[in-house]
C-alpha cells in the first residue's frame, strides 16, 4: 500500500513539474533546448538516412510539431534536401561538417509562436503564420548528451526556401501582402519581401515567419445609458427650440421696425406735400401765402420838441 501511494505521489510531482516547466518557458532559446532533448530521446539510430521521423512531444508542449531527419554531411551538400516547408539546395554547407547531421524542423503553431512576438521587436506588425524553425545538430552513432551540439547551416550558392502556403492566416484573395520575418539568435528580427506569394528565402538556419502590418486601433465606444441619452436629447431639443424662437422674434422685430419706418416716411411725405389748385384749366401745386408779421426790433421813443 505504501509503495502504491509513493508511486502516485511520484506521478503527481512529475506532472506538476512538467506543467511548471511549460508555464516557465519565456525564452525561445530554452524552448529550442527542450525540443532538442525530446528529439534525441525519441530518435532511433536504426532509422535510414534521409527518412523523415515525427517527434512525439509531451502534453505540456502541445501545439508544437517537430520532424527530424538524419543526413551525411557530404551527401547533404551534394544533393540538398527537402524537410517539410524547407528546401535546401545543392551546395549547402554544414559547419562543422560532422559525419552525420540531424536536421530538426519546428512548427511552433500560433500559441507558442507568441514567444517570438514577445521577445522580438515587432511593433506595428502581427504574425500571420506560425513560426517555423530549421536547426541542425551533431548526430553521430556514438552521440552522447554532451555531444548534442548545434551545427550551422549556410546556403551560399542557393538560398534556403521556406514555403508558408499551408501555414498562414491570409490567402491569395486578401489584399494583405505579408513580409518575411527572420528571427536571429542575437535578438534582432529582419523583414524582407517575399520571393513569391507566401514563399521566403534564407541563407542560414534559424526561425522564420510571415508578418503583416497591424490594423489601426478602433476608437473606443462608450456605452451611454438610455436615460442619459433621453435627457441629453430632451435638453438639446429644448435649447434648439429656444434659439430658434429667439431668431424668429428677432426677425419679427426687424420686419416690424422696417414697416414702421416706412409708414413714418410716407406720412412725413404726405404732410409736406404742396396743395394743388386750378390755374385756369391747369392743375398746379401751390403753397399757401404766409405774411410775415412785422415786429419792432427796438422800442420807439417819440422825439420831444
Amino acid at each position: 500500500m505504501g509503495s502504491l501511494l509513493s508511486l502516485i505521489l511520484i506521478i503527481i510531482i512529475s506532472l506538476a513539474s512538467k506543467n511548471t516547466e511549460a508555464q516557465g518557458i519565456k525564452s525561445a532559446r530554452l524552448l529550442d533546448l527542450l525540443i532538442r532533448d525530446y528529439t534525441f530521446k525519441s530518435f532511433d539510430t536504426r532509422l535510414k538516412t534521409g527518412t523523415l521521423h515525427n517527434v512525439d512531444l509531451p502534453a505540456n508542449l502541445s501545439g508544437i510539431k517537430v520532424d527530424t531527419v538524419r543526413f551525411r554531411c557530404g551527401s547533404l551538400r551534394r544533393y540538398g534536401a527537402k524537410v517539410k516547408e524547407f528546401h535546401l539546395g545543392t551546395g549547402v554547407i554544414v559547419q562543422p561538417c560532422v559525419e552525420r547531421v540531424m536536421i530538426v524542423r519546428q512548427n511552433l503553431g500560433y500559441n507558442w509562436s507568441s514567444i517570438y512576438y514577445a521577445n522580438y521587436d515587432l511593433s506595428g506588425y502581427q504574425l500571420v503564420s506560425p513560426v517555423l524553425g530549421l536547426l541542425a545538430y551533431n548526430a553521430g552513432t556514438d552521440v552522447k548528451f554532451n555531444n548534442r551540439f548545434q551545427l550551422g547551416i549556410l546556403a551560399n550558392e542557393k538560398p534556403i526556401t521556406i514555403d508558408f502556403r499551408n501555414n498562414t492566416r491570409v490567402n491569395n484573395i486578401s489584399d494583405i501582402k505579408p513580409l518575411c520575418a527572420n528571427f536571429q539568435g542575437d535578438g534582432k528580427v529582419t523583414l524582407t519581401n517575399q520571393v513569391s506569394p507566401y514563399v521566403c528565402v534564407a541563407t542560414r538556419h534559424g526561425h522564420f515567419g510571415l508578418v503583416a502590418e497591424s490594423p489601426p486601433p478602433e476608437p473606443v465606444k462608450k456605452n451611454i445609458s438610455r436615460w442619459k441619452l433621453a435627457v441629453g436629447t430632451t435638453v438639446g431639443s429644448a435649447v434648439g427650440a429656444f434659439l430658434l424662437g429667439l431668431l424668429l422674434v428677432a426677425m419679427f422685430v426687424k420686419v416690424k421696425k422696417k414697416a414702421r419706418m416706412e409708414e413714418l416716411e410716407r406720412r412725413a411725405y404726405e404732410e409736406e406735400a404742396l396743395q394743388v389748385s386750378m390755374v385756369g384749366h391747369i392743375r398746379a401745386p401751390t403753397a399757401p401765402v404766409i405774411r410775415t408779421i412785422p415786429t419792432i426790433e427796438h422800442e420807439y421813443i417819440p422825439y420831444a420838441s
